[in-house]
């Protein structure tokens, strides 16, 4: 899957009871990498918010568990654009296990679609003129 790629590491506070990763903690790694894919293209999401009255919200998410992440497992969340509007940005995401010898198992997959709001009302929001430009150049 090309596109953005973040590393994140398991630690013990993100597995369960049973020695695995929680099912929720992988939406926060996507998030996290989602946030960390934007910021490469040179936006802040508190900066977004200040300035141009704009935050992001997930409006959908499908998800698929294939196999469990264990403590101190070395992850890669690759995150790739498959359709950018005017105010939302659908991604396809996958959690990967990456293996000493190369490549990597995939742990999970999901499709996300976050939504542009303005920061007041909640309400659907189109994006600053140079964010979706920058968004669009990576579809």
């Amino acid at each position: 899957m090309p596109g953005f790629s973040w590393p994140i590491r398991v630690y013990f506070e993100d597995t369960d009871m049973a020695g695995v990763v929680y099912y929720a903690n992988y939406l926060k790694f996507m998030e996290r990498a989602r946030t960390e894919w934007l910021r490469s293209l040179g936006f802040e999401q508190d900066h977004l918010k200040a300035h141009e009255r704009r935050i992001f919200a997930v409006r959908s998410v499908e998800i698929e568990y294939l196999s469990p992440a264990v403590f101190n497992d070395a992850l890669i969340v690759e995150s790739r654009v498959l359709r950018a509007g005017k105010a939302s940005i659908s991604f396809a995401q996958e959690i990967v296990r990456k293996r000493k010898e190369g490549g990597g198992d995939v742990l999970c997959r999901g499709r996300i679609k976050i939504a542009c709001l303005e920061t007041d009302s909640f309400k659907p929001a189109i994006m600053p003129k140079d964010l979706l430009e920058a968004v669009k150049s990576v579809c």
